[in-house]
């Protein structure tokens, strides 16, 4: 069993009037086997989240901790991170010219594992990733998200976290962008990941539609930089039927 505990976290990010605080003192737990849901407004909070917890250097972190097992996460450079666990899917994956899929999942795998997979077994397991997302095999060939349109953008996102099998991953709007057959398929396989039962996910969304094929054990409300609410399921569907205006009424 594997815990990523947030405690207190405080994150600003620099602008030209000084740092401005987004996070206000997140507290949240996800465990082994567990799916979070985070949901909220545009500027709540949700992606500099995943972003701080990934380690991207635009994000300072003030105050509070981040742990995985008991280790502290801030400390880690980001391959550390990666190495120890952690996985974050991006809401807009950036290209890279040059380097093909292929090469880039086994390089990533080889960073992860510390020695490169075995080629003949790794193919397998690459061109089995490819089909369950429904990319044909050629995929591999092509440079990383050159040219991709946004299913493509997220199947591969969700290909890599098949292949690198972490503990824990944060996917930032998986769902964006994406039409409903790719919604599905990226689903799936998010649930495969899940279905392991000692691997965590922490999902983050504007909209309920995608937890009609994830179900979350726990929707964490964010409002202005903090968990507003913590429910179950449910909570997302009064989330549809209520949206969030009794939580950014309460935040002012």
């Amino acid at each position: 069993m594997s815990t990523l505990e947030i405690r207190d976290l405080h994150v600003s990010v620099a602008t030209e009037d000084g740092p401005k605080e987004i996070l206000k003192g997140v507290d949240l737990t996800v465990k082994s086997g567990e799916t979070h849901a985070i949901m909220g407004p545009n500027g709540s909070g949700k992606s500099t989240l995943a972003y701080s917890i990934a380690g991207h250097p635009k994000y300072a972190v003030t105050s509070g901790t981040v742990t995985l097992d008991g280790i502290d996460v801030l400390e880690m450079s980001v391959d550390e991170r990666a190495r120890a666990g952690m996985f974050l899917a991006m809401q807009y994956p950036v290209e890279i010219p040059g380097v093909s899929v292929a090469n880039f999942l086994r390089a990533a795998k080889t960073a992860i594992d510390g020695e490169a997979p075995p080629l003949r077994t790794w193919v397998k397991d690459v061109n089995g990733a490819l089909d369950r997302l429904t990319l044909d095999k050629t995929f591999a060939q092509r440079s990383v998200n050159e040219g991709f349109s946004g299913g493509e953008k997220k199947r591969h996102e969700i290909a890599q976290l098949e292949l690198l099998n972490p503990k824990f991953a944060v996917l930032d709007e998986t769902d964006s962008g994406l039409d409903i057959d790719a919604l599905r398929i990226v689903s799936e396989g998010v649930n495969r990941f899940s279905d392991q039962g000692d691997r965590g996910v922490l999902l983050i969304t504007h909209y309920t539609r995608i937890l009609r094929y994830i179900k979350p054990d726990f929707v964490h409300v964010f409002v202005n930089g903090r968990v507003a609410e913590v429910g179950g399921a449910e909570l997302a569907e009064e989330l549809e039927a209520n949206g969030y205006d009794k939580y950014t009424k309460a935040a002012v």
